[in-house]
Parts: C-alpha cells; sequence; structure tokens
C-alpha cells in the first residue's frame, strides 16, 4: 500500500494477491459459499443480470438470485450458472415477500446484495428492515436499496448481527448524509469517515477515485477510467463484491479488493472497446484478466 496520509493508504495490486489465490485441486462449490442477489423489476432487468454474471466470474460456489416472478423470463435465460429464487410481486409488479419468505432466502448465504434495479415500492423497507434486523451474514447495500434505506431511520444499522457494506456514489450518499454533493466533494474523507463510524459499516464511497473507509482508516482505489461511467457499471461491482465475500471474510481490504478489481477490469474494457464504445457488460468480459494481473503483480 502506498501513504497517503496518517490514516489513508491507496491499494496496490500485490495487496490483493491473497484473496485471489489459486485454490487447490480438491476444492468444491461448498468451500467457497453461497451468495444472494436480490433485486430486479420489469423496469431494470439488465441490472440483476449484471450483478449475477459478475458474481459468477469472481469465485463464489453458488449465486442465488432473488428476484420476482413476473421477470423471470427476462432474467434466467442469461443467467446459465445461478439459482433462483422467485418472489410473487403485488399490483405495481414488484417485489413482495413475507418474513417466512426472507428467513427461508437467507439461510446458508454468506453474502446478499440488495437493491440492483429494485425499483420503488412501499414494501421495500419493511423487507429492508426484517433483513437487516435477522440476518447474520454480510449484507451490500446498493442502488434503489440505497435509496429506500434513505427513507428509514439510520439507526438500524446500528442493531444488527450483520455486516453492512454500502457501495453510494455520490448522489447516493448525499441522500443518506443530508448534505449537499458539492459539500460532500470539498470534505469527502471527514464526512465518509464519520458516517462509517456513527453507524458502524464499512463504506464503500463509488467517484473518480472510489474511497473505502470503516471509520478508522482509508483506503483508495484508483483503477477505471472514463468508459466505467455507464449505467449498469454499479450492478456489475456489487456482484463482484457479494462474490468476494462469499469466500473472504468482510473486511477493509476485501471490500476494496472488489473495487479494485472491477476498475482494473474497466480499464482492460477501455482499451479494447475505447471510452466511448466500452459497456458496462463489458467489465464482466475481462474478470479473469484482472485476477490474472493480480495474482502476477
Amino acid at each position: 500500500m502506498i501513504k497517503q496520509k496518517e490514516n489513508i493508504y491507496e491499494i496496490e495490486p500485490q495487496d490483493l494477491k491473497e484473496i485471489f489465490k489459486v485454490r487447490k485441486e480438491n476444492s468444491h462449490k461448498g468451500m467457497y459459499g453461497t451468495i444472494g442477489i436480490l433485486g430486479g423489476s420489469q423496469e431494470y432487468p439488465g441490472s440483476i443480470k449484471l450483478a449475477s454474471m459478475s458474481a459468477t466470474r469472481c469465485g463464489c460456489g453458488i449465486a442465488k438470485i432473488i428476484i420476482p416472478e413476473n421477470i423471470a423470463h427476462l432474467v434466467a435465460p442469461s443467467l446459465l450458472e445461478n439459482t433462483f429464487y422467485l418472489t410473487n410481486y403485488d399490483n405495481d409488479n414488484k417485489m413482495i415477500l413475507t418474513n417466512e419468505e426472507i428467513t427461508e432466502i437467507l439461510v446458508n448465504l454468506k453474502s446478499i446484495a440488495i437493491g440492483m434495479g429494485w425499483g420503488k415500492s412501499n414494501n421495500y423497507k419493511d423487507i429492508l428492515a426484517r433483513i437487516i434486523k435477522t440476518y447474520k451474514g454480510t449484507i451490500i447495500i446498493d442502488a434503489d436499496g440505497l435509496n429506500t434505506l434513505a427513507k428509514m431511520d439510520l439507526n438500524i444499522l446500528k442493531n444488527t448481527n450483520a455486516k453492512i457494506i454500502l457501495t453510494p456514489h455520490l448522489k447516493e450518499f448525499s441522500r443518506l448524509t443530508k448534505y449537499e454533493i458539492e459539500e460532500i466533494k470539498k470534505n469527502k474523507e471527514k464526512i465518509a469517515l464519520e458516517f462509517a463510524k456513527k453507524y458502524n459499516i464499512i463504506l464503500l464511497l463509488k467517484d473518480h477515485n472510489t474511497l473505502i473507509t470503516d471509520g478508522n482508516l482509508i483506503y483508495i482505489t484508483k483503477t477505471g477510467g472514463a468508459g466505467m461511467a455507464k449505467a449498469g457499471s454499479g450492478d456489475v461491482l456489487s456482484g463482484i463484491l457479494a462474490s468476494i465475500l462469499g469466500y473472504n471474510t468482510p473486511n477493509l481490504l476485501t471490500v476494496a479488493s472488489a473495487s479494485y478489481l472491477s476498475g482494473l477490469a474497466g480499464s482492460i474494457a477501455q482499451k479494447k472497446y475505447t471510452d466511448i464504445s466500452m459497456r458496462s457488460s463489458d467489465i464482466i468480459e475481462f474478470i479473469p484478466n484482472a485476477i490474472k494481473y493480480i495474482r502476477n503483480s
């Protein structure tokens, strides 16, 4: 790591070699964790597909996709390696989950990513609150999961047995903190540290240089490029993060590894397709190249 300030460090590829180490030949899928990816809607079926496709590229043993039944025909044909949990949906075609179903979903999951392509629904605050209150694994909250959380009492984050990871971009972080975006930009490190410490979470704040903090230290990742400024790149990151945390302890370095890997794969994709023509799905194509680069660093 490169020390920038007293408590701020820039991640280098060699810092991550242990996370992406070569696996033993006698491995089986149970050794690398079952993860959950919860989200999707008729408006945004692609988001859940991107998260799911990136997850299966990043090493988890099993990826369970939790989506409303009415979009299964839009999502399932693209995802050959995933298992599915299909939920009911309401008159607005949004996901419905009972407490019993939430309990069933969470059994044996090492991590769950929530919110990609979820859309908006009055039911979602109850679903998110139930998961936060009852789950004991790792919860990654992104996209519409963050927009839902912003309408709730954030003190719920302090009263959980789960490890909570929030992955906002600046606008989503503004909704959570009630600070204007320009104020966050001026005092990004201070506000991020205070927020993570106050709510006992790991914050991954997406920006040109991504900041990851647990309220004590800050790790910075500087991979990526302008070609990643496209819809869907955050969904890819959430899938990568959920997958890595299927077989690694959730801490500052493992969370930062997802940001570094996503950005590195994006940089490689940009070299091939250019910053204009690359798509978010192209990031997934180059995850293997990025892992090889880290291993050889």
